[in-house]
């Protein structure tokens, strides 16, 4: 059985600046951490390897060449080989463009089962392991905090929502969507850390994945930031107590009010 994990490095700063001409991130100088809810993916993944027989651990992490480092030390927490998908064409790249180009270097490298973090904490958008599964054709299920059972052929987990929970059995291939608290990712060993210096950090290319520039970065993301502002904090705020419905019904006005202002 072959698992990607997919994984991304993210910011690990509260001081963000976007780039105000093509509004996205600045990550220069930033440093830098393995998303949370991937981390618990990964963690996923080592722990299927180790209660079954003939299974592998593939890591897979779209982002800048500076991203090996992070995906050595996925090597040294005892994962079987990591890819990392950077190129300039990538650049940019919004949620659409990340699936379409994840999608492709999946299919190239092959699996059985797909497992993603729910969300990236830099983004939020929890979109780019339903997008990937969509692209790859196959079946998913998110926000999932227990792998309860897995064979060839099936897997059953179980699914956190506000107020429930789900026991869902989908067939493989297909792709989970992890939260961060479902585990507790083991450390780093010695002997592993040591491997990880004699293996490699395999580099895909946009050359590589046969796929169309249009579908790739900022040319292939129909997302657009238009504006971005820090909203100013004063000690004028309004609180209110209300219930529910009157609670409703007052920020129904509020945001009427204000539509009718910003015309």
């Amino acid at each position: 059985m072959k698992i990607i994990a997919l994984v991304k490095q993210v910011p690990d700063s509260t001081e963000i600046r976007v780039d105000k001409v093509t509004g996205t991130l600045i990550r220069a100088g930033v440093p830098s951490i393995i998303n949370p809810d991937d981390l618990a993916g990964v963690e996923e993944a080592l722990k299927i390897k180790e209660t079954k027989d003939d299974v592998t651990v593939t890591v897979i992490s779209m982002g800048p060449p500076q991203a090996s480092g992070m995906l050595k030390e996925l090597l040294a927490r005892g994962v079987d080989e990591v890819v990392l998908i950077t190129d300039r064409a990538f650049a940019g790249a919004d949620t659409c463009a990340t699936s379409s180009t994840l999608a492709a270097a999946i299919e190239k490298v092959g699996y059985d089962l797909i497992i993603a973090g729910r969300q990236a904490i830099d983004g939020d958008t929890a979109q780019v392991g339903p997008q990937t599964a969509e692209r790859l054709d196959i079946p998913q299920v998110t926000y999932v905090d227990k792998i309860i059972d897995i064979n060839d052929k099936t897997i059953t987990v179980r699914k956190s929502l506000e107020e429930s929970e789900e026991i869902i059995e989908a067939k493989l291939p297909c792709l989970l969507t992890t939260l961060s608290g479902m585990n507790t990712p083991r450390y780093m060993n010695c002997n592993d850390i040591v491997d990880s210096f004699n293996k490699e950090v395999k580099i895909m290319t946009f050359n590589d994945l046969g796929i169309d520039a249009s579908k790739v970065g900022l040319a292939g993301s129909p997302t657009k930031v238009h504006h971005t502002f820090t909203k100013d904090v004063t000690a004028e705020t309004e609180t209110y107590e209300l219930p529910a419905a009157e609670a409703a019904k007052l920020i129904a006005k509020t945001l009427k009010e204000k539509q009718i202002i910003t015309k």
